[in-house]
C-alpha cells in the first residue's frame, strides 16, 4: 500500500510539473497595450511544450493563425496587419492553456536606444542627474496620449545572449510618461500629431555607455579592427580580478585580526561597471527584441566613445549593419543625434557622426549645435531634439517628401584667389545667420595654422576670407567642443560642424 501511495504520489508530482512546463509563455513584449507594426508581417513568439501546438485568434481577423513549437519549445510565426487606427483589438492563444493579450493597438513602433541623453527622463528626480525636462511639469501634465504606447527596458548586462527582457508596455499617462525617455517621447508625440495613427516606443538605453556594448560579439571579433576593444576589455577584466583578489586577502586579514580583538579596518569591495564592457547589452537589452517587427530606430549616443572618435567612424556603422542583420528587415530607417557641444566632448566625435551619413544607407543626423549647455552634459531641451528627429521621420519614412529636415551640410568647398566659397546641401531655400555676423569659421593655408575668418553668405553659399591667409586650403566650421555657430538654412536648422581638411588632430585618441 505504501509503494501505491508513493507512486500515486509521483504521477501527480510529475504531471503537475509537465503541466506548468508545457504552458505557453510569450516575452514581456508580447503583451497587453503593445502597439504592432501596421500593415506588415509582424512576429508573434514565444515557448511552449516541444511540439505543442498553438492556435492564435487575431481581433482583426476571422481566420486564426497556427503553430507548432519545436523540440525545444521555441515558436514563432509572422501574421499580417491591418492599416493603424484607434481601434484596439485582443489576440487570444489557445494551446494547453489560454492567454488573451488585451488593448492592442496598430500603428507605428520605433526603437530607441543609446546612452544617458536616450535614457533622460521627462520628469525630474531629485537629487540625481534627472533633472527633468524643459517645462517639466507642464510636459508631464499634459502627456495623456492614450494612443502613445511606452516599453522601457529594464538596464541588463550579459556575457551571452538572453532570451527575454524585463518590463512591460505602458498607455501614455502623466504618471508613465514620468520616467519615460524625453527623447523618445517627444519623438513619438510629434510623430503621433502628425500621423494620427497610435505610436509603439521601445526604449532600450544606458547611461555611460559605448557603442561597443551594443553591438554584437561576433561583429567584434571578426573585425580586425576593433580587436583592440576586445584586448582592452580583457586588460580591464584582469585589473579588476587582480583588485578583487586584493580586496579578500585584505578580507581574511582583518577577520583574522577581528578575532584576535585587534582594530576592524573599513575595506571596500572593488566595483565593476556591468555596462562598460562590450556586447554585454546587445546581449541582454537589444537581442532580446529582435523579433519585435519595428519601423526603425533613433539613437542618441556617442559621448563614450568620443575619446576614439577615429574609431566609431568604422564602429557606429558596423553596429547598425549587424542590427539590420538581425532584425531581417533590410535597412529600416536608422535617425541619430549629433551630440551636443560640452566642455568634455571634441569635435572628431562629431565629424565621425557627420561622415556616419554616408556609410550607413537610410540614415539622417539631427544636428542639436544650438540646444546644448557647455557645463551640464545631460541639456534639458529634448523637445528640440525629438522633434527634429520626428522631422526627419517624416520626411524620409512617411512621404512628406518637400519637408526640409536637415540643417545645412558641407558639400563642396572653391577656391577663388583669396577666397573660400563653401557650398551645402539642405540649403535649397538659402542660409540665414542668427545674429549679426556669422561664427566659428576658420581657415588655413598650407602651414595648415588656422586663423579666425570674415564670413558672409552669398545666395546658397558661405564665402570666407581672412586677411592673413593669403592661399586658403582649408576651412573648419565650429570644429571646438563648445562651438556657439550661428549658421541656419531658412527652416531653422542648425549647419553641422564640419572641416574641409583630413589632417591629423592630436586631441582625439585612437
Amino acid at each position: 500500500m505504501m509503494y501505491l501511495k508513493r507512486f500515486l504520489l509521483f504521477l501527480l508530482v510529475f504531471s503537475v510539473k509537465y503541466s506548468i512546463s508545457a504552458q505557453v509563455k510569450l516575452p514581456s513584449l508580447v503583451a497587453d497595450n503593445m502597439v504592432l507594426q501596421q500593415n506588415a508581417k509582424v512576429n508573434l513568439w514565444g515557448w511552449a511544450a516541444p511540439n505543442e501546438k498553438i492556435t492564435i485568434h487575431l481581433g482583426w481577423n476571422s481566420l486564426p493563425a497556427e503553430v507548432i513549437a519545436d523540440a525545444n519549445g521555441n515558436w514563432k510565426t509572422a501574421v499580417t496587419t491591418p492599416l493603424g487606427s484607434e481601434k484596439t483589438y485582443d489576440i487570444t492563444l489557445n494551446a494547453s492553456n489560454t492567454i488573451v493579450l488585451k488593448n492592442v493597438l496598430i500603428g507605428e513602433v520605433w526603437l530607441c536606444s543609446g546612452q544617458s541623453n536616450m535614457f533622460f527622463p521627462v520628469g525630474r528626480e531629485d537629487k540625481t542627474w534627472k533633472t527633468g525636462v524643459k517645462n517639466y511639469e507642464e510636459e508631464v501634465k499634459n502627456a495623456s496620449f492614450p494612443n502613445i504606447r511606452l516599453f522601457t527596458v529594464a538596464v541588463n548586462a550579459s556575457q551571452t545572449p538572453l532570451e527575454d527582457v524585463t518590463g512591460s508596455w505602458k498607455v501614455c499617462t502623466p504618471e508613465s510618461i514620468q520616467n519615460f525617455s524625453a527623447v523618445a517621447y517627444f519623438f513619438g508625440r510629434d510623430l503621433y500629431q502628425k500621423l494620427n495613427v497610435p505610436i509603439g516606443l521601445i526604449s532600450t538605453s544606458w547611461g555611460g555607455t559605448k557603442a561597443e556594448a551594443w553591438t554584437a560579439q561576433s561583429v567584434l571579433e571578426q573585425d580586425v579592427v576593433f580587436l583592440p576593444i576586445l584586448q582592452e576589455d580583457a586588460k580591464n577584466e584582469k585589473l579588476y580580478q587582480e583588485k578583487l583578489e586584493t580586496y579578500y586577502l585584505n578580507l581574511t586579514n582583518e577577520r583574522i585580526a577581528a578575532a584576535a580583538n585587534a582594530e576592524k579596518g573599513q575595506l571596500k569591495k572593488p566595483k565593476k561597471e556591468a555596462n562598460k564592457t562590450s556586447y554585454v547589452l546587445y546581449n541582454a537589452m537589444l537581442h532580446p527584441l529582435v523579433n519585435y517587427t519595428i519601423k526603425g530606430a533613433i539613437w542618441y549616443q556617442g559621448e563614450s566613445n568620443s575619446g576614439k572618435a577615429y574609431l566609431y567612424r568604422s564602429l557606429f556603422p558596423a553596429m547598425v549593419k549587424s542590427w539590420r542583420e538581425e532584425w531581417k528587415q533590410g535597412d529600416f530607417p536608422f535617425y541619430y543625434v549629433q551630440i551636443t557641444p560640452h566642455k568634455g566632448q571634441t569635435p572628431e566625435i562629431r565629424e565621425a557622426q557627420l561622415m556616419s551619413l554616408k556609410t550607413i544607407p537610410n540614415s539622417a543626423m539631427a544636428v542639436t549645435t544650438d540646444v546644448g549647455d557647455a557645463n551640464n552634459i545631460h541639456p534639458i531641451d529634448k523637445q528640440t531634439v525629438g522633434y527634429r528627429l520626428a522631422l526627419i521621420a517624416r520626411a524620409k519614412s512617411y512621404g512628406e517628401n518637400k519637408l526640409v529636415y536637415s540643417g545645412p551640410i558641407f558639400k563642396e568647398m572653391k577656391i577663388k584667389k583669396q577666397k573660400a566659397q563653401l557650398f551645402f546641401d539642405y540649403a535649397e531655400s538659402g542660409l540665414k545667420k542668427n545674429g549679426e555676423s556669422l561664427k566659428e569659421f576658420e581657415i588655413a593655408g598650407e602651414d595648415q595654422v588656422f586663423y579666425p575668418a570674415d564670413a558672409k553668405i552669398e545666395g546658397k553659399t558661405v564665402v570666407i576670407s581672412s586677411s592673413k591667409v593669403k592661399n586658403p586650403i582649408a576651412v573648419r566650421f565650429a570644429w571646438k567642443a563648445i562651438p556657439e555657430p550661428n549658421l541656419f538654412n531658412n527652416e531653422n536648422l542648425p549647419a553641422s560642424p564640419f572641416r574641409t581638411d583630413d589632417w591629423e588632430i592630436k586631441t582625439d585618441k585612437k
